[in-house]
């Protein structure tokens, strides 16, 4: 690490643009700092430039090993490491408000959540919705976006076993992380809720409702206003 910063070959089309973890924590500083270099990369319409990967603390960008100028790739990485660390998500940033149906049927661990904090179900609803969120990457499954960063007192630990289904909407959280997941899939998040939005449309123009940069709002809503959500077919 070099400068704050290193470069590495991840093969031999792909290079990795790394900033300083913190030991495990989720830095938002180091995070906005990666997606803010690769939205400038992909802006820059590089020549051989297949995809640009924004996740917690880094930047993957995989190209063509033969129409790539691998080292103008590595020089224009270094470039943009150096730049000033964007401040704090700004009203600029997309901000995407979510309903959830928390507890009950639509969120089987609000309890535990609850117990781990030493609150009433009600109080961990209002801290969860209480917080605007930071999309920090996406991953594990198409739509799936890693949201920080939850409040302490809710920061419950994955479940020891994981389900082997969970529904899609389904919002959980994972210590410092919350999620919603795009389809059903075994996981090990604490459930608290259900949105009736799509994460993740495979049919539509616009596939993804969130990615790395946005902001994200919970909203509570009742059974009724669930039920009541209207689907895409």
């Amino acid at each position: 690490m070099t400068n704050g910063f290193a470069i590495v070959p991840a093969g031999d089309s792909a290079l990795i643009l790394e900033f300083p973890a913190l030991d495990g924590r989720i830095d938002p500083a180091a995070n906005r700092r990666a997606v803010a270099v690769a939205e400038s990369l992909r802006g820059a319409g590089l020549a051989g430039v297949r995809d640009v990967v924004p996740t917690f603390h880094s930047v993957a960008v995989y190209f063509d090993p033969l129409s790539a100028d691998v080292d103008g790739v590595a020089a224009r990485l270094e470039m943009e490491a150096v730049r000033p660390v964007p401040g704090p998500l700004v009203e600029a940033s997309p901000l995407v408000h979510i309903p959830v149906c928390y507890g009950g049927e639509f969120g089987p661990d609000l309890p535990a959540v609850a117990a781990f904090g030493r609150l009433a179900p009600a109080e961990v609803i209002a801290l969860h919705a209480a917080e605007t969120y930071q999309v920090c990457m996406l991953g594990f499954l198409p739509g799936f976006a890693y949201l920080a960063t939850v409040n302490p007192r809710i920061a419950a630990p994955r479940l020891a076993t994981p389900r082997v289904r969970v529904p899609q909407g389904a919002v959980g959280v994972a210590g410092q992380q919350t999620g919603i997941y795009p389809c059903e899939t075994p996981g090990g998040w604490l459930l608290i809720g259900r949105t009736p939005l799509k994460p993740y449309d495979p049919v539509s123009t616009a596939p993804f409702l969130l990615k790395a940069g946005d902001r994200v709002k919970f909203h509570p809503i009742d059974p009724g206003q669930y039920n009541a959500w209207p689907r895409s077919a």
